[in-house]
């Protein structure tokens, strides 16, 4: 392509500017070769002549296509130069508010001054695991590769980090450690993650300032290794430093501050544990106040330093070593602030022995005043023959605090940085690491000395490497495509290098003339231009004999040679030194101890100090002589060759921070001071690299789909895509040297996708004008059919029009005829109307103004009246007051004279002493009435007890008055309760006939009544009328605060509900979190075992139950849930906040814990006296026993009263059919006979209490089983304990003797009838001829066991009547303390408090009283309650025996017959022995494979698992229901665990979990599980247990479970999510691709094995519902399953979307739409809509619309407002500045419009979140779901190998 075809009209170009670097310009004509200028027209609208070198031919830079601007890799731009890399990083920057941009390898940063959204938890999970290339740049992307390649290639990685100071390297790396934290978190307690992060506040505090150009400037650069395991585990770190700028410690320039340690001290200086160290305000202090202002706006001094310290702790520092390290840097501040004072010679200087601030710096580091005050102002010269002490001058003490200043906050700093290097070292060995390098970049300004000097030749050298970095890939990339390639020319800047650290460079040349004993910066610099002044990089200023410049690869750069040599020796003197080593601290002493060189280097410039954390472990050698110490710049030399050599064996990865302004401004971009940052960090270099190959390189398959176009129809015949691809090209590209051919890419010179993209816009733009020259000719001719056609329409209408407004017009006429004449009538009617009333009117008002007129005649007459008697009245009242008036004013001075002279005798009287005995003898009665009260009260006190007394008296007389009533009622026939009967029939008929005549009566006064309702209605309808209107107003209002209260109510119910959720969640992530732990410690437990496998391993015993070891969960029994039950149904009825929030229930769970813990008590003592008995009792029985007991004498004893009790319960039940039988007779009878209905209430009656008596029954059943149970342990904890003592038999809860012969003889008869196979409960329902004799023998053992029980009654009563003594006692004491405390008070106190004391006890024993009074009155109704149960069973059981007799002998044959069948048929229960539940967890659990059970029943391990619970249950044996509840669950536990990424085993379990849940519900026998189940199912609920607790543990265990389902299930589908939604061409030919740089997509749509489409998604997710639906997983947890997994797709898609440019466009719109319509169709057709999946989906399809819509005008910005309500702010703006068009046709959105869209979004409260948390999960429900099969119906399959199972 020639020179005239790029340079043709309208053709783009860039122009040299000022003021923008770069300008873009049009040319307006075509260029031909030998023009001088060129004919531009500028961006506003300036014509422009750009003339043109012709010698060097240099013609400007061309413009890349619109479709190209804005790429995330600058090597993807067509042309590659500084103004196109600079317009892309602008647009990015500035328009999409995008600060990462790929350079090749390179991720340039910029710094937008401003927090962005891009760094949360939600951004680091979406970028794990990504490849490079698929998501948009970010500093997380790039930690990814590193670690992915550190973990792929088993090599070493390093992140190389430059930019100046404020480009943004400190955070930039913060966040690449913070990812590897996060992504590599160490699998130990140890929280080194945790530490590494934590390294960072100290750092900043000690190592960062604030500077001009950066608030938080980092004045050092640091190297970190973090270490990770073979597990790539963070398992360590260490930490190198470089370059601390100690000069700030002593001086800072104008708005800048010394390091924030010194500020943050300062702040806090106010707390307590400070006051020692003597701060006060940072202004106060010279070493700190020196920059102007203290304080750095948004920044908190106190709160920092705060962190600071929470650092310092999370890394182990003790609070000694920080109180020691506060006081150093303390002691700095005292130190820079001592005053000096210069004597008068000038030669010498003195320091005030009372400067407060150096008794503060010795104080602070332990040091002797005197001597530091002396060696402050004096040195020492050491000579061969003698020493010298001499005086400095003021400049030279000031230089030398300084130096010291510096040298101890240097030496603090290696210190700390050493410390934390020991925090985060590890013991376990190291597998890999990657690198984190913070440095300096290139620097340069008006003033360049030695600092600069030292970042600069750091920098040449890490620009080497990367030179050689850069050329080595793309050599690497060449040969692997097998493309022939030619050495590409690079800068190599290893000439410069040579100059600064060759032999006789300029560093050796430094160092030889520090060593000269006169050397001189200008001898220094004559040396230089002597020896290099010949070097290319060298130059020797013109106007400057001390200055010299060095040509680096960034720029030239003049350095200053003042101060070199000062700064490379960095001198502090040994005798200040001697003095700290002397300090009493030891960590003082320590910093110089251990330093190497006992005169360390320190300079009042930046970057003087090279100190590396990990120091020598050789002690330091004494050096004497100063010639031999290191200078700055050969340490600095060493550290940076190690640096070198570490970089060189890891592969690195470089990120250049770019500062867009000086200002910090954010957002604002400076183009002069970009491209000075671009030119120095290298990215130029880059590309230039880049362009001098072939930089634009496209896969076959990409470069197929974008070109397609240009390829002709017959080459498209052809499959191979490569081969139409060389084709293509080979027409269309004439040079072939400007592509290559390789394996998998095409290869391209600079510009050639440029003209491609030309031609094809050609392509297009050619049919585009076909298209519409068609489309237009069509359209013209439909138009004009169109306007013909509506042309006779409206001929006709017309015509039709006219004929009509004619007829009309008649009409009218007509209808004004008629109107008039009836108009004229009515108004002449009017007028006579209007007079005739007026006249009516003047008439009425005439009439009533005569009248008006006599009546107020007449009313004047009587008030005048009025007012003469009134008047009379009032004159007589006066004479009357006044005459009595005149006679009380005598009275009153008559009264007032006696009472003066009474008054003067009682004053005489006062003074004697008789009255004051009589004011005495009162208070005298007082105190005797006050006594004889308290009598009266102890009398009320006597007499009320006696009344209780007589109360409990008559209280027993009346019970057994009613006892003797109860068995005379027994005794009397039953004919006497029916004559009662009737007679009460016909009270009731009496009764009756009286309600019919009060019937009628009320009936005629309802009639009556009526009548007058009728007319009050006739009002009131003429009222109602008028009501209707104000009716309707208000029905209206009603309406409108019906709705406002729905709105309301609606609203309140969301939040209840979102806050439910929220609820939910959090206890099922803590569920999750609760697994998670236990897996841990399960792991921790395998290590634990495998590292303690030694041959001296103890193991258990053989007793201990290996269960209860493996359980977590408590053991639960009925006993210990008993006392709570009922608080416990209240909080599952109420639920779980309401009765969080009901105080009654907590109180009373308070009270009753305290009633429990005072039984517990008084049982202990129990228990202890009762050992103490026993004890006594052993050792008082003699040693010699008769004859041995058989051992199961006892066990057969407690079977005998099992069997009678059983029996007598079979009895009752028997006699209960009975009844029924004799109920429905009776009840047939009286329908027959029309009877009175009383006889059949009483009947039911009777029912009812029968049942109340078997459920009784019951009770006593259970308990005997549970007493028997306990004395059979205890007898065997007996036996074991003491087998020689001879077994005695013993009734629980007794210690009543057993007779031997008895037990042994019953236990024979026992024996024998088991060995006749006879049952003894039918024995019993046979006459109980069996067991007769031995129910004697019991009946003498309970008449003992209750005389013993009498006996400890009686021990019981003696023992609390001592509790009294000794309570009465205690009171007495106390009555006698307070009787002596009110002696020592006045007797009127003394009388008040004795009444106090009095009221206060008789208050406590009213209230005492009122107690037992209620107890009694309880216990009253109590017994009223058995008397009626027991008189209600005396007449049930009369009748019962009526019927029982007419019956017997009909049914007992049957009845008999019916025993035995019921026997024999399966009762829905599985028996199994103790020692077969370990195979059968096995078989059942452990080693099940779901496909055993494929033609089963769903669920069938849960409901065999049921029916050993109900069993075990059935038995009463709740250790049973323990042991094998426990092991069914870790058996669970640990299958899932073992397969734990088997969808189907997890599925399997889940759906079985779910069941047993279900089943433990339904059977539980609570009323609101058991409304769905049939009477059979009723009769397999569970009888003894309460197994809530369990419940609670399944469910969790059920989410554990989920949560496993959904982690697979996501994993399963995660991989093929981005891949099906948004790269594979759901719809053919729709997307187009764009052109890509050096990364790129891993993921491309060209054919490989890593392509997914969305059937694969449909295939996948058809398998997980089919396997769900065949184990019988309840539907709503379905539902639930693709709820979860239809989120995880939107979030995933929707990440993706927003993190990568390439796809969002508008075919990927549509692609999303048709993918997202695809789901929802899969939803529908497995009715699967109702689970909310698609409103999960809502953000995507917003996403998928919002690429659809307009976006131009204000309008299209409404609708998007509108639209996406679902997306956040920061998402909307994000894919609008990702927006990017595939065509040339398409546009791009304006920055103007997407401001518009902000704007309008600022009333939201979004979250500040840009991504979508892909890992949440949404709280589960397992909603209650009880099954239709009874028990009895299941069958146990042959190959489950549960044969050991017997059916009951």
């Amino acid at each position: 392509m020639s020179v005239g075809e790029l340079y043709s009209q309208c053709t783009r170009v860039w122009i040299p500017d000022p003021d923008e670097v770069w300008r873009s310009a049009e040319l307006t004509k075509d260029y031909k070769e030998g023009d001088k200028s060129l004919q531009l027209r500028l961006e506003d609208e300036t014509i422009l002549e750009y003339p043109i070198d012709v010698q060097r031919n240099q013609l400007p830079f061309l413009r890349n296509p619109d479709i190209l601007v804005g790429e995330n890799d600058l090597t993807a731009l067509s042309y590659l130069h500084e103004p196109a890399v600079l317009h892309n990083l602008k647009v990015r920057f500035l328009e999409s508010n995008h600060i990462y941009t790929y350079c090749g390898i390179v991720l340039v940063a910029i710094n937008p001054y401003e927090q962005l959204p891009i760094y949360g938890q939600d951004v680091i999970y979406t970028y794990s695991g990504q490849n490079m290339g698929d998501m948009d740049p970010h500093i997380f992307a790039v930690a990814e590769e590193a670690y992915k390649q550190m973990a792929r290639d088993e090599k070493n990685q390093s992140i190389i980090v430059s930019g100046e100071s404020g480009a943004g390297k400190t955070v930039s790396a913060k966040y690449a450690m913070r990812y590897f934290a996060t992504v590599g978190g160490s699998a130990s307690e140890t929280n080194i993650e945790e530490k590494v992060l934590a390294s960072s506040p100290i750092m900043e505090a000690i190592g960062n300032a604030k500077t001009t150009r950066n608030d938080n400037s980092s004045r050092f650069g640091k190297y970190i290794q973090i270490g990770f395991d073979k597990r790539y585990h963070i398992i360590g770190a260490n930490m190198r430093t470089y370059l601390l700028e100690k000069s700030r410690v002593v001086f800072q320039a104008d708005d800048e501050r010394n390091y924030h340690i010194f500020y943050q001290l300062c702040a806090a200086a106010g707390l307590p544990e400070f006051k020692e160290l003597a701060l006060t305000s940072a202004e106060d202090f010279f070493y700190t106040s020196q920059g102007g202002d203290t304080s750095i706006e948004g920044v908190d001094d106190a709160e920092d330093f705060e962190k600071t310290r929470q650092a310092f702790t999370l890394l182990g520092v003790k609070e000694s070593h920080q109180m020691s390290i506060f006081k150093i840097i303390a002691s700095i501040l005292h130190l820079g602030s001592v005053a000096i004072q210069a004597e008068r010679d000038g030669d010498s200087c003195s320091i005030s022995p009372q400067d407060v601030y150096l008794s503060n710096f010795c104080r602070l580091l332990g040091v002797e005043h005197s001597q530091m005050e002396h060696w402050l102002c004096h040195r020492k010269l050491v000579t061969t023959s003698e020493t010298y002490v001499k005086t400095m001058s003021l400049q030279q003490v000031i230089n030398a605090r300084n130096a010291l200043a510096k040298h101890i906050y240097a030496q603090l700093f290696g210190w700390i940085v050493e410390h934390i290097n020991k925090a985060l070292h590890t013991s376990l060995k190291q597998h890999s690491f990657i690198g984190v390098l913070d440095i300096y970049g290139f620097e340069t300004f008006e003033v360049n000395s030695f600092e600069q000097f030292c970042i600069n030749y750091a920098n040449e050298k890490l620009q080497q490497q990367f030179n050689s970095h850069v050329f080595k890939l793309e050599q690497e990339e060449y040969m692997k495509e097998q493309i022939p390639w030619t050495l590409i020319d690079f800068y190599d800047n290893q000439p410069c290098i040579d100059l600064i650290e060759a032999k006789l460079g300029i560093l050796d040349l430094l160092d030889e003339e520090c060593k000269v004993p006169k050397g001189t910066d200008q001898n220094w610099a004559q040396k230089l231009y002597d020896r290099h002044s010949s070097s290319q990089h060298f130059q020797k200023p013109r106007m400057s004999n001390t200055a010299f410049i060095i040509v680096h690869f960034a720029d030239k750069v003049e350095y200053l040679s003042d101060g070199f040599l000062e700064k490379n020796r960095d001198t502090v003197y040994e005798e200040q030194i001697n003095i700290l080593k002397a300090s009493k601290f030891p960590l003082v002493a320590d910093l110089f101890h251990d330093d190497k060189d006992p005169v360390p280097a320190t300079t009042p410039g930046k970057g003087s100090s090279s100190k590396i954390s990990v120091r020598s472990a050789r002690p330091p050698m004494k050096v004497s002589n100063k010639e031999h110490k290191k200078t700055v710049g050969h340490q600095f030399r060493t550290s940076l060759h190690l640096l070198m050599e570490t970089l060189n064996a890891t592969t690195p990865h470089y990120v250049r921070c770019i500062k867009p302004n000086d200002e910090k401004l954010p957002f604002h971009f400076d183009p002069k001071r970009a491209v000075q940052q671009l030119r120095a960090c290298g990215v130029l270099e880059t590309i230039r690299i880049s362009a001098a190959g072939y930089p634009s390189r496209w896969a076959y398959h990409d470069f197929f789909n974008r070109y397609r176009v240009l390829v002709k129809k017959r080459e498209l015949a052809n499959t191979d895509k490569k081969a139409i691809c060389r084709s293509v090209l080979e027409n269309l590209i004439k040079d072939p040297d400007k592509f290559q051919f390789g394996r998998t890419k095409i290869f391209f010179r600079a510009g050639q996708v440029a003209y491609l993209e030309k031609l094809r816009a050609d392509k297009f733009r050619t049919a585009t004008i076909m298209i519409q020259k068609t489309v237009r000719g069509w359209l013209q001719k439909v138009k004009y059919h169109r306007l013909k056609g509506a042309t006779l329409t409206l001929q006709r209408y017309c015509r039709g029009h006219l004929a009509r407004r004619l007829a009309e017009h008649l009409r009218r006429i007509r209808a004004a005829v008629v109107l008039q004449k009836h108009y004229r009538m009515q108004r002449a009617r009017q007028a006579y109307q209007r007079v005739r009333r007026a006249a009516v009117v003047i008439q009425a008002f005439t009439r009533a103004m005569f009248v008006r007129r006599t009546y107020r005649q007449v009313l004047m007459e009587h008030k005048a009246t009025t007012i003469q008697k009134h008047v009379r009245g009032w004159m007589a009242r006066r004479h009357f007051q006044r005459l009595r008036d005149a006679a009380i004013v005598i009275q009153c001075a008559f009264r007032m004279l006696k009472a003066r002279r009474e008054l003067k005798a009682l004053r005489i009287e006062a003074r004697s002493a008789e009255h004051l005995k009589r004011l005495n003898v009162g208070m005298e009665n007082k105190v005797v009435q006050l006594q004889r009260k308290i009598d009266e009260q102890n009398k009320e006190f006597k007499t009320l007890s006696e009344q209780l007394s007589v109360t409990t008296s008559t209280y027993t007389m009346e019970v057994e008055r009613l006892k003797k009533e109860l068995v005379h009622y027994q005794q009397s026939p039953g004919e006497d309760t029916s004559l009662r009967l009737q007679e009460e029939v016909e009270s009731l008929r009496t009764e009756l006939q009286r309600a019919h005549s009060e019937r009628k009566i009320l009936e005629d006064a309802h009639s009556r009544e009526k009548d007058e309702l009728r007319k009050r209605v006739a009002d009131l309808e003429q009222e109602n009328a008028l009501l209707k209107d104000e009716k309707e107003q208000l029905n209206n209002q009603i309406l409108c605060q019906s709705k406002d209260e729905f709105a309301q109510n609606s609203v309140k119910e969301n939040l209840m509900k979102k806050e439910l959720e929220e609820e939910r969640s959090r206890y099922q992530n803590l569920v999750k979190e609760y697994s998670q732990l236990e897996q841990r410690y399960d792991n921790l437990r395998d290590e634990m075992t495998i590292i303690k496998q030694t041959p001296g391993h103890r193991r258990n015993p053989s007793n201990q139950s290996s269960l209860e070891s493996d359980s977590n969960y408590p053991s639960i029994s009925t006993s210990e849930i008993g006392d709570t039950e009922d608080a416990l149904q209240q909080v599952e009825e109420i639920g779980l906040e309401k009765a969080a929030m009901d105080m009654t229930v907590f109180l009373k769970l308070q009270k009753r814990v305290r009633e429990l813990e005072q039984e517990r008590k008084k049982l202990q003592v129990q228990l202890e006296k009762r050992e103490q008995q026993d004890s006594k009792k052993v050792q008082a029985e003699p040693p010699q026993t008769d004859i041995d007991l058989d051992p199961n004498a006892d066990l057969a004893y407690n079977s005998l009263k099992r069997q009678e009790l059983e029996s007598e319960n079979k009895k009752l039940k028997n006699d209960l059919n009975e009844l029924r039988k004799a109920v429905a007779d009776q009840a047939t009878q009286n329908n027959s006979s029309h009877g009175s209905p009383d006889s059949y209430s009483l009947l039911l009656n009777q029912l009812k209490l029968a049942h109340e008596e078997l459920e009784v029954r019951k009770e006593e059943v259970l308990i005997l089983r549970t007493q028997i149970v306990s004395a059979d342990q205890r007898r065997l904890a007996g036996r074991n304990a003491e087998p020689n003592i001879n077994a005695r038999s013993s009734w629980p809860n007794s210690e009543k003797h057993v007779d031997q012969e008895d037990a042994i003889e019953a236990y024979h008869g026992v024996c024998q009838t088991n060995s006749k196979t006879e049952d003894w409960g039918y024995l019993n329902e046979d006459g109980e001829l069996g067991l007769a004799y031995q129910g004697l023998k019991q009946v003498a053992r309970l008449l003992e066991a209750q005389l013993q029980a009498q006996s400890l009654e009686h021990e019981e009563e003696v023992e609390h009547l001592k509790a009294q003594l000794e309570a009465l006692k205690e009171e007495m004491d106390k009555q006698q303390q307070t009787f002596c405390q009110t002696l020592l008070l006045s007797p009127e106190a003394q009388v008040e408090f004795g009444v106090q004391q009095e009221i206060s006890r008789l208050t406590n024993e009213n209230l005492d009283l009122k107690e037992l009074v209620e107890k009694l009155e309880k216990n009253e109704r109590k017994l009223k309650k058995q008397l009626k149960i027991y008189m209600k069973k005396a007449q049930d059981l009369e009748a019962a025996q009526a019927l029982a007799q007419s019956e017997r002998k009909r049914h007992e044959l049957n009845r008999q017959v019916t025993v035995q069948r019921k026997e024999k048929d399966f009762q829905g229960m599985l028996e199994y022995h103790k020692e077969d539940e370990a195979l059968l967890i096995r078989n059942l659990v452990t080693d099940l494979k779901p496909q055993m059970l494929s033609g089963t029943v769903p669920c069938l391990p849960a409901y065999i698992l049921y029916m050993c619970i109900r069993h075990a249950d059935y038995t009463n044996d709740d250790l049973k229901v323990h042991s094998l509840l426990t092991s069914t669950i870790n058996g669970i536990k640990k299958v899932l665990k073992k397969h734990n990424d088997d969808f189907e085993m997890t599925s399997f379990w889940l759906s079985n979990t779910c069941r047993l849940l279900h089943c433990l519900k339904q059977y539980s026998g609570d009323e609101g599980f058991m409304t769905q189940n049939t009477a059979k199912q009723n009769e397999h609920c569970l009888k003894n247990f309460d197994l809530t607790e369990y419940r609670q543990v399944l469910s969790d265990l059920s989410i554990q479970i989920y949560q496993q389902l959904i982690k697979i299930a996501e994993g399963v589908l995660q991989p093929m999510i981005v891949s099906a939604m948004l790269e594979n061409e759901s719809i053919q030919g729709l997307s187009g691709v764009k052109p890509t740089g050096y990364r790129k997509r891993s993921s491309s749509m060209a054919d490989g094995d890593n392509s997914y489409c969305l059937e694969a998604i449909i295939r996948q997710m058809n398998a997980f519902h089919t396997v769900m639906c065949d184990q019988g997983l309840d539907p709503e947890i379905i539902l639930q399953v693709f709820k979860q997994l239809f989120y995880m797709i939107n979030a995933v898609t929707l990440n993706n979307l927003l993190l990568r440019k390439d796809v969002c466009s508008w075919s990927t719109g549509m692609q999303l739409r048709y993918n997202i319509s695809q789901l929802e169709e899969w939803l529908r057709g497995r009715n699967l809509h109702q689970s909310g999946a698609v409103q999960t989906m809502e953000p995507l399809i917003q996403a998928a619309q919002l690429l659809q819509l307009k976006k131009k005008t204000q309008e299209d910005a409404e609708a998007i407002c509108s639209l996406c309500t679902s997306l956040s702010t920061q998402q909307i703006v994000k894919i609008l500045n990702l927006y990017t068009p595939l065509n040339e046709f398409e546009e791009r959105v304006t920055v103007a419009f997407i401001r518009t869209i902000q704007a309008q979004l600022q009333e939201r409260n979004d979250p500040q979140q840009l991504l979508l948390d892909a890992k949440h999960m949404f709280p589960v429900l397992f909603p209650f779901n009880p099954s239709s099969l009874t028990m009895d119906s299941i069958h146990i399959p042959a190959c489950l190998n549960l044969e050991f199972l017997n059916e009951v």
